[in-house]
């Protein structure tokens, strides 16, 4: 397929969304906006390989190698794009059985992830299972609500990074599920658990006041929805209750969305919610437009791999 036709193709059931009080309000072609595109996946859980044309749910989809041409595509139309993981990185397939994770960060980096956060699973070896992997990836691991101070990981992980493209300020923040009651104390040993819905805030404040971030992402394995339980805290929780908040890319619950869920949040401006389901079946892609006055729209599609 040629590339152009590849774009517009995956483009076109996207819908375009006004962020903050105020949108584009010209045509978003125009030399005048800058375009940053962000590229997305969660809970690929060691699904190296495709899988196999008689599989009954995802016949022919996924696999690294499949994933990587369609990247470079999308960064071949923008080369103003970030690829971010939101977790569950680790178990699943014989791979990680036998390689620990070894090959899993080692494709990562070479298909140039910009970013992760940690999930539940990416402990499955223990603490110091991940921490041995750590060299194999060449890129940053960010997590604001682990606590990493009294464990092997103290230094390892960011709670935020700034990336810059095209003169635009992207600040991205991890977040992480409780681990206590899903995950053994003995493989997550002294990691403590801080209250994602706050550190958001927290988080997403200095972001935007302190570092002068445009864009602003969390990258979460919080999960997306839990039937509006108020007691549980959810993506959709975190979205309703920010200020300042962009995009939530999210992971855990394996929720496939077609296109991003739009919530109204804290002060009444948008915020996009994305999750891509599982297995490396799907590839996230959302789409910024920012005007000279720093104005945003976005607009959001799940690829098939």
């Amino acid at each position: 397929m040629k590339r152009r036709d590849f774009i517009k193709q995956t483009s076109a059931s996207a819908a375009l969304v006004s962020l903050g009080s105020s949108g584009l309000t010209s045509c978003i072609q125009t030399e005048k906006h800058k375009k940053i595109t962000i590229l997305h996946t969660n809970d690929v859980h060691s699904h190296i390989d495709p899988f196999g044309p008689e599989d009954g749910k995802n016949p022919n989809k996924g696999g690294v190698a499949r994933r990587a041409s369609l990247i470079d595509i999308i960064r071949l139309e923008n080369p103003n794009t970030l690829l971010l993981d939101a977790g569950d990185i680790f178990q699943g397939t014989p791979y990680f059985n036998y390689y620990g994770g070894e090959l899993e960060f080692k494709l990562m980096s070479k298909l140039k992830y910009d970013a992760a956060t940690i999930g539940n699973h990416d402990f499955d070896n223990g603490i110091d299972g991940l921490f041995a992997q750590l060299p194999h990836a060449k890129f940053d691991f960010l997590s604001a609500n682990y606590d990493f101070s009294n464990t092997i990981m103290d230094g390892h992980v960011k709670p935020y990074q700034v990336f810059i493209k095209d003169g635009i300020k992207i600040g991205v923040f991890g977040l992480g599920i409780q681990l206590q009651g899903l995950v053994n104390k003995k493989l997550y040993k002294e990691t403590v658990y801080l209250n994602p819905l706050e550190i958001s805030q927290d988080m997403s404040r200095i972001l935007k006041e302190d570092e002068k971030c445009d864009l602003i992402i969390c990258l979460s394995h919080v999960g997306y929805d839990y039937n509006g339980n108020p007691d549980i805290v959810s993506d959709l929780m975190i979205a309703k209750n920010s200020k300042n908040i962009d995009l939530i890319i999210g992971g855990h619950t394996h929720t496939f969305l077609p296109e991003p869920t739009i919530v109204t949040n804290s002060i009444g401006a948008k915020v996009l919610v994305n999750q891509v389901g599982c297995y490396g079946i799907n590839l996230g892609k959302i789409d910024f437009y920012l005007d000279n006055s720093k104005n945003k729209t976005a607009q959001g599609v799940s690829i098939t791999v």
